[in-house]
């Protein structure tokens, strides 16, 4: 039996938890009929899959049992007779949000009609060409006038050296005369090109209004239906108190909950314990189904509750339970010490262990950076040059001096620096070796992890060579071109990477005593004397 019940946001699931999960896995196998709806039908199939969630509990009587639990709705259904209902089922009919959900539709109706009229389409296209011509027309003026004045300015240097004084004058006279022409042609060609877009642009304007008048009112009906069915979510905890959606938020001066909230697996799972007079044992949350195309989610593997839109809510809802505390706020590196692999008057090679931090975190202020900050207190430079990730052992640059540590950056930022890392992955890689380019940014619902996002993502390129395949495992060296959070980590794991998370990795993958992550080597200029260094540490994989 769980001495406690599970930190939902850190953990590994409870012998229970884990019984729980694979059987209610064993009932999503055998229903062929809903597979599509979980995200497991074709490749081409645009359905991805599901967060589900499991809650040991215990009886009046001390009867052990579960619950189960989806996040979401499948196909609008809220309800489903193998897991636990949600605390509002908006989709019942006649009910409230269903009926107000109607006027909704109708203004979604009339938003597609517009855009999708090829009146408005023709004449939107006409606007984009007048405005990419105009703009041209203007750029192409701007390099005629620029080329007369530099004609003119080669004339009065030829008449400088050639002609008298009065001469000079005249031409002088006649070049300001003309480069005020230029300027007053210019401003009026300008004006009578944008005089031209505008007259286009006013055919567009009527539909445009009506357009953006059709989104201001569904905005504002849809926020007055999102806080009314916030209003519904009453969530309770052990000690029987219970808050709403917009109450729990409010206290923390978040004037609107994220969309969904209250929808995830967990708080289904609690309210429904709390109601039904059960005591909460343990939990866990796995992924089934295909991963999203930007996320990285691997079927069968748990994964904590997410942290903008549950963290809140369950806050409340374990007030009462004796609820294991958060292992975040225990120092991984208590008993480490760091290796010094090269050290002068102006920088040093340190080896950092896995599982340290290497600057000061919310709560834990042990760290490369506060260890370097003890060794070296006369030290001028901001002694952290470049960052590996808490979980990462390896090579790390330290400076002692600020034009060192200016120098050493400026190296890092023009990519001049190269660095290798060498993984162990939980998979076969097929082509012995490759590039990976796919652009990331951090996942906003599931802090820190990072998500693939080709429209605002940030660049992130890998490079790779396999070193070796162990069964289903491969050793593999990476050359990363860029230097984006957790980009070796999501281009591993990542079905459009490498689809192999790093072993032991604890975000993206399953974890193990360790994540198998090696900063190998790293060769650069060194800051003072500009000789070529290269630095490794041996890895023990």
């Amino acid at each position: 039996m769980p001495l406690q019940f599970t930190y939902p946001f850190y953990y590994e699931p409870h012998v229970l938890a884990i019984r729980a999960s694979e059987e209610l896995q064993q009932y999503l196998k055998l229903h062929h009929q809903n597979l599509n709806q979980y995200g497991l039908g074709k490749a081409n199939e645009p359905s991805y899959g599901k967060m589900y969630g499991v809650l040991v509990v215990k009886d009046r009587e001390g009867e052990i049992g579960y619950l189960s639990a989806y996040s979401g709705e499948i196909y609008e259904r809220s309800a489903h007779t193998r897991f636990v209902p949600p605390l509002h089922d908006k989709f019942a009919a006649n009910s409230y949000f269903f009926k107000n959900c109607e006027p909704l539709n109708e203004l979604n109706r009339k938003i597609e009609s517009i855009e999708k009229d090829e009146e408005y389409l023709r004449l939107k296209e006409e606007v984009d060409e007048v405005s990419r011509v105009n703009a041209q027309k203007i750029k192409d003026q701007k390099a005629r006038n620029n080329e007369r004045r530099r004609i003119r300015r080669a004339e009065r240097r030829k008449k400088e050296r050639t002609s008298n004084h009065k001469g000079l004058a005249a031409l002088l006279s006649k070049h300001n005369q003309e480069s005020l022409n230029d300027k007053f042609l210019y401003r009026e060609y300008k004006i009578y090109l944008q005089q031209a877009a505008d007259q286009k642009k006013e055919e567009l304007r009527p539909i445009e209004e009506q357009l953006e008048k059709y989104k201001i009112e569904r905005k504002a009906k849809s926020n007055v239906l999102q806080n009314w069915l916030f209003e519904q979510y009453d969530f309770l905890n052990a000690t029987g108190e219970k808050a709403n959606v917009l109450k729990i938020f409010n206290q923390l001066d978040i004037d609107l909950p994220p969309s969904g909230a209250g929808d995830c697996a967990m708080p289904k799972l609690l309210q429904y314990a709390y109601k039904n007079n059960l005591y909460p044992l343990c939990m866990a949350e796995f992924w089934w189904g295909r991963s999203p195309s930007s996320q990285v989610r691997k079927q069968g593997t748990y994964y904590p509750s997410c942290r903008s839109k549950c963290e809140p809510i369950l806050g409340h809802m374990l007030k009462g339970l004796n609820v294991a505390p958060n292992p975040m706020l225990t120092n991984p590196a208590a008993g480490k010490e760091i290796e010094i692999i090269y050290e002068d008057e102006f920088m040093l090679a340190v080896n950092k262990p896995f599982e340290f931090l290497s600057v000061p975190g919310k709560n834990i202020n042990d760290s490369v950076y506060s260890r370097m900050k003890l060794r070296y207190p006369e030290a001028t430079g901001p002694l952290i040059v470049h960052r590996l990730d808490m979980s990462t052992s390896g090579i790390m640059l330290i400076a002692k001096t600020k034009d060192a540590h200016k120098n050493l950056q400026q190296q890092f930022i023009k990519r001049s620096v190269s660095k290798s890392y060498v993984a162990l992955l939980d998979g076969r890689v097929k082509e012995e070796r490759g590039s990976i380019d796919l652009p990331l940014r951090v996942d906003l619902d599931h802090r820190p992890c990072q998500l693939v996002d080709h429209e605002h993502g940030k660049q992130a390129i890998t490079k790779y060579e396999v070193i070796e395949s162990r069964g289903e495992q491969t050793l593999i060296r990476f050359f990363p071109v860029t230097g984006r959070t957790h980009q070796l980590r999501v281009h591993a794991a990542h079905p459009l990477g490498l689809n192999a998370p790093i072993l032991g990795d604890d975000l993206y993958g399953k974890k193990k005593d360790r994540l198998w992550l090696h900063a190998f080597s790293i060769s650069l200029k060194h800051p003072s004397t500009d000789k070529q260094m290269r630095f490794r540490v041996p890895h023990q994989f």
